[in-house]
């Protein structure tokens, strides 16, 4: 059983990071390179299918499948690791904070979170969009928003636990402070479980930026991205299905890749294995 769930774990992070890996790889090559300029159109080469004009055929406005997806990639993947890098921080420091200071502003701060978490990322990018408009920023934010109470969560909660450990009383009986046994003693045991939360909200990030995107609340015309890809293929789903599943898959492996290397490294770090 042992050497069965050892096996599987290391399956998940293998195909996990396989895919990140290609869609990082895809992401950054975009930078420099892609078959063709992802915002040139020929309309004489419209809505061609896969192979007959390009890897992935072409659009309504002949733009080249496989530069937009290529393109569209770093757009997606950008905005989901700012995202989720700026609500990781806010949310470890907010949790961290309502560890140390229990009572009062330890409620405060959860009912905070608490009000912010019933508030979806959706609805958040639209009242940035009519502040902010529409754009990189306010998708960055909406989603970061969003972050902040997961990420917070878990790291009070983590918290909380290890601040009742032996050897965090003894710290504090020879004198070591709050500030000092969160450095010393917190941070150590929840750095892994930031790292697997992180991963698993990179790829809801994704589906987000997506989903975002598709509505118009994402990055402006003529930046690429998936979400806008999948809207602009809604109108030619029986002429042309190319033009939704290219897209489609991309955002599905994306957070299946994302998704796999969280579950595969939440195996490892969890102690419960170490007996099995």
């Amino acid at each position: 059983m042992g050497v069965r769930r050892t096996a599987l774990r290391h399956v998940k992070l293998a195909i996990g990071t396989a895919i990140i890996t290609m869609l990082v790889t895809g992401a950054c090559l975009s930078l420099v390179w892609t078959p063709a300029p992802p915002a040139r159109m020929n309309i004489l080469a419209r809505l061609k299918p896969p192979f007959a004009s390009g890897w992935l055929g072409t659009d309504q406005f002949g733009r080249d499948v496989t530069s937009l997806l290529m393109a569209g990639a770093w757009n997606s993947l950008s905005i989901a690791v700012l995202a989720v890098a700026l609500g990781a921080s806010a949310g470890v420091l907010t949790g961290l904070a309502a560890a140390r200071r229990r009572g009062l502003a330890e409620a405060v701060l959860m009912r905070i979170c608490d009000v912010i978490f019933a508030f979806p990322p959706v609805l958040s990018a639209m009242v940035l969009g009519v502040l902010m408009g529409t754009g990189a920023m306010s998708a960055i934010l909406a989603i970061a928003v969003f972050m902040v109470p997961v990420f917070a969560r878990m790291t009070r909660g983590i918290a909380l636990q290890v601040q009742s450990r032996d050897y965090v009383l003894a710290a504090r009986s020879i004198g070591l402070g709050e500030g000092g046994i969160m450095v010393a003693h917190v941070m150590p045991n929840i750095a892994g479980q930031i790292v697997v939360q992180v991963m698993i909200q990179l790829g809801l990030a994704i589906l987000t930026e997506a989903g975002l995107s598709f509505l118009g609340l994402g990055l402006p015309p003529p930046a690429p991205t998936w979400g806008r890809m999948l809207a602009e293929a809604q109108t030619y789903l029986e002429t042309a299905p190319w033009l939704a599943l290219a897209p489609g898959l991309a955002i599905a492996f994306a957070v299946l890749g994302f998704s796999l290397v969280g579950d595969g490294l939440r195996d490892l770090f969890d102690p419960r294995d170490a007996t099995l």
